[in-house]
């Protein structure tokens, strides 16, 4: 008989091979990857805001007259001279005050009306949503120019048409009203003129957050025997909200620094009651030539609208992480 072979022990199992880590260099790349396409865009905004921003803060704390303008010679130095003469004055304080309420009462209209507009244009049919699109963009990409000039004519004591059709009302004669001699209807015509030019984003911005708003859910509730109310409310506006609150930060933002809409509705000459804090700082800097003390204000305006800036880029962190 032949001889049997008897199974042999097991051979061990080779243990599995680590792996691989990823090469250092590589690693490294990959994370410098994205600052290095980021480079250039930071780049050219050091160059074209950072210098002057700089250069606007050292001038504050300067005195420069006409005399170094001119010469070129080094202002002598002012130290917070005149931070404190101008958070000293109460007529500083009363731009302040106005420019909050003015940016408040814009921002207000601006939301509301944007909002009734994107609720709007989802209740149409397409063509009619098309067409409000393109008058959207239109009125958009208007210059501020000539939006200050069509305002300024429709608004015009002797040939306005708000006094024409005002005065067709009974009782009312608006003939030869002139509705910048008081400032609150004055800044009325000017607040018109911002959310002109603020609600075409707004509106698109927010008409494109309600097209996220699942129907499912809209439907569902009606059938619960939600009203329009509730269903806004409890369906609607937690999808808009991160988006709503981003609109709103930045037309904050925007509205604040409202210059061009009231030098130009006041062709060039704004009376102090229509002083804004832009308007304010480019006064003392060009019209007073005290350039020093308009750059301090200035200073204060960048530092007040950095608020506004925290607020949106709190808010764009929150909508990140959220999606």
């Amino acid at each position: 008989m032949g001889s049997v072979e008897l199974p042999g022990p097991p051979r061990a199992a080779r243990p599995p091979r680590p792996a691989r880590a990823p090469r250092p260099r590589r690693t490294i790349r990959r994370r410098a990857l994205p600052y290095l396409l980021i480079a250039p865009t930071v780049l050219a905004l050091a160059a074209v805001l950072g210098y002057p921003l700089v250069d606007l803060v050292v001038l504050s704390f300067q005195d420069m007259t006409r005399r170094e303008l001119f010469s070129g010679a080094t202002p002598p130095w002012a130290g917070l001279a005149h931070y404190r003469s101008i958070l000293s004055d109460g007529f500083f304080w009363t731009v302040v005050g106005r420019t909050a309420l003015f940016t408040v009462a814009c921002v207000a209209a601006t939301m509301v009306l944007s909002l009734l507009v994107a609720l709007l244009m989802r209740r149409v049919s397409p063509w009619v949503r098309t067409v409000m699109t393109g008058v959207l963009v239109a009125v958009w990409a208007m210059p501020v120019m000539v939006a200050a000039s069509i305002f300024r004519w429709l608004s015009d004591a002797d040939y306005g048409v708000v006094n024409w059709l005002l005065g067709l009302l009974p009782g009312l004669d608006f003939s030869k009203h002139n509705w910048f001699e008081n400032p609150w209807q004055g800044f009325a015509v000017i607040t018109g003129v911002v959310v002109w030019g603020a609600v075409p984003f707004a509106a698109l911005t927010l008409q494109a957050a309600l097209s996220q708003v699942p129907a499912e859910l809209e439907e569902a509730a009606l059938v619960d025997g939600a009203r329009p109310r509730q269903l806004f409310r409890h369906v609607t506006w937690p999808v808009i909200k991160p988006s709503a609150v981003l609109v709103t930060s930045l037309c904050a933002i925007w509205d604040f620094g409202v210059f061009n809409q009231i030098w130009l509705m006041r062709g060039g000459q704004p009376e102090k009651d229509y002083y804004l804090l832009g308007v304010y700082s480019f006064i003392e800097s060009f019209a007073v030539n005290r350039y020093s003390a308009g750059a301090a204000i200035a200073v204060l305006t960048v530092l007040m609208l950095l608020g506004g800036a925290v607020v949106y880029v709190r808010q764009l962190v929150h909508l990140g992480a959220a999606e």
